[in-house]
């Protein structure tokens, strides 16, 4: 079964830091672009980060540039997110998905199921 499965989410004060995972099954993620996107309540869908399956050159949306990294290791089949810095801003749900470049394409064919994290006192 082909899928992306996050881990890594949960409750985080403000100032810390989260290091999400996004592990690929069924297939390998050496040749996939992955994003990572997340949706906050009432919010749309933004996508924020993404590295590429060729040399692993990345893309920060402004909202999080310089606070968060993006990272694979392709021999455990999984990317990463280092999230420091963290804000009441950044509760949301995280998702990681495929895609067909990065920058972002837009082709989106393999989505996990979304991890949580809240940044609260």
């Amino acid at each position: 079964q082909v899928q992306l499965v996050e881990s890594g989410g949960g409750l985080v004060q403000p100032g810390g830091s989260l290091r999400l995972s996004c592990a690929a099954s069924g297939f390998t993620l050496d040749y996939y672009a992955i994003g990572w996107f997340r949706q906050a309540p009432g919010k749309e869908r933004e996508g924020f980060s993404c590295i590429s399956s060729s040399d692993g050159s990345t893309y920060y949306a402004d909202s999080v540039k310089g606070q968060f990294t993006i990272s694979r290791d392709n021999a455990k089949n999984t990317v990463y997110l280092q999230m420091n810095s963290l804000k009441p801003e950044d509760t949301a749900v995280y998702y990681c998905a495929t895609d067909g470049g990065c920058p972002p394409v837009g082709l989106n064919d393999v989505w996990g199921q979304g991890t949580q994290v809240t940044v609260s006192s």
